[in-house]
């Protein structure tokens, strides 16, 4: 491991709106270390209260069945911040983050955080966003693993990927392609049923594959597939 070269919080969501100065104060406050591919970055039930903010490369957010199946809850990019629920409620980690790719992570003390929140009112309420967008998140994900079959589960995931890169009104490519165990991961099935759901999709018409990218050619489509087993 080695420290990253590029020391910057500008491209931080979540500190978008410091000025020039307190992003400075906050960059010399902060730890900065380069982890590698699949590296642990935190375990799961530590005792470590910093937040960390992926200032280049990628991080996964997973956590473990007791058979040992990893489960993927989120993926967070450059740009991206994870650790402040221990940081706000004191209590253990909830998961396990890992890097992606060669990743240069800030971290930021529970002191130091706490006191950024009580002082930046706006920086309080992007974070209160970003966790009332998890906690959506996590309510459609439950109601899909109690409600939806496997191969349901697998459209759901595409339809919420697809509407994240959208390139016209119907249209979302996704790039680069996505992996087969990700996708398995998140919806707790398994690669096979992945690669059968893509397959029937794309005789449909409603996805194709390309050398680098999976194009939904017909989102609407897909959204009208997942409503219509959620009841929507």
């Amino acid at each position: 491991m080695s420290d990253g070269n590029a020391r910057s919080l500008a491209q931080i969501h979540l500190l978008s709106d410091l000025n020039e100065q307190e992003l400075e104060r906050l960059e010399q406050a902060c730890s900065w270390k380069t982890y590698d591919a699949q590296e642990q970055i935190i375990d799961r039930q530590s005792e470590t209260r910093d937040v960390f903010f992926v200032v280049s490369g990628a991080a996964r957010v997973v956590i473990y069945s007791l058979s040992g199946r990893e489960i993927t809850l989120d993926d967070v990019n450059a740009g991206g911040h994870f650790g402040d629920l221990a940081a706000i409620d004191g209590a253990p980690r909830s998961a396990s983050v890992m890097a992606l790719k060669d990743t240069t992570i800030a971290s930021l003390s529970q002191e130091r955080f706490l006191q950024l929140l009580s002082e930046n009112f706006d920086v309080t309420l992007r974070l209160m966003k970003s966790l009332a967008r998890i906690v959506r998140t996590s309510t459609d994900r439950i109601m899909d693993l109690s409600t939806l079959a496997a191969n349901n589960r697998v459209q759901a995931d595409l339809l919420r990927l697809a509407r994240n890169n959208m390139v016209g009104e119907n249209r979302a490519e996704l790039v680069p392609i996505p992996v087969h165990g990700d996708i398995a991961s998140r919806v707790s099935t398994t690669r096979e049923t992945v690669a059968r759901v893509l397959s029937d999709l794309s005789r449909q018409g409603v996805v194709e594959r390309l050398k680098d990218r999976l194009v939904i050619d017909d989102v609407d489509h897909l959204e009208d597939m997942v409503e219509e087993v959620r009841g929507e």
